[in-house]
């Protein structure tokens, strides 16, 4: 018989855990998968000005909630500004997209079920400092060949479509 893996209690903080650059953003795991028996995952990202993907969709439900800062999200074609102490869910398949408008904002950011955060994990790069990364820094670490692969087995399908809210900005 095939038992499904259990949660546990545990605590974690942003200071403490697991920290990752990515996308030229810092991300904290707070939850994932396999502490959670797959039911989410949960990260605190900081983000400077004019981050965020491009048009995309996942096979997990996606929620955000802003602790500070400005973010215009893009849900099939509709504009959602939201600000510190908003909550932004996504629902599954819903193509979307979002830009940091302030000059950084701090948001929690999590899937239900979990998976997406193996992106993090596993093309991340170990941050060095709890800080947005080195404009240095690869955007993914491994490439984007890792990063298909990889996402085609935790269910997010990134859209050949022009991304609209970056269209003709500057990062000014």
């Amino acid at each position: 018989m095939n038992e499904e893996p259990k949660a546990a209690p545990y605590v974690d903080t942003v200071e403490e855990g697991p920290a990752y650059w990515m996308v030229g953003i810092l991300w904290v795991v707070l939850a994932s998968g396999e502490q959670t028996g797959g039911a989410y995952s949960l990260m605190w990202q900081l983000c400077p000005r004019g981050s965020g993907p491009g048009p995309h969709h996942h096979d997990q439900d996606e929620q955000f909630f802003v602790i500070d800062g400005e973010i215009t999200y893009l849900t099939n074609g509709r504009e959602l500004k939201a600000g510190a102490g908003s909550f932004v869910l996504i629902p599954r398949g819903t193509v979307h997209s979002f830009r940091v408008d302030s000059r950084t904002a701090t948001l929690l950011n999590s899937y239900t079920p979990a998976g997406f955060e193996r992106t993090i994990t596993e093309l991340g790069e170990r941050a060095r400092t709890r800080t947005i990364p080195p404009p240095d820094r690869p955007a993914i670490p491994g490439g984007m060949g890792d990063a298909v692969a990889l996402f085609g087995e935790i269910g997010m399908h990134v859209l050949q479509e022009p991304d609209v809210l970056r269209a003709g900005r500057s990062e000014a």
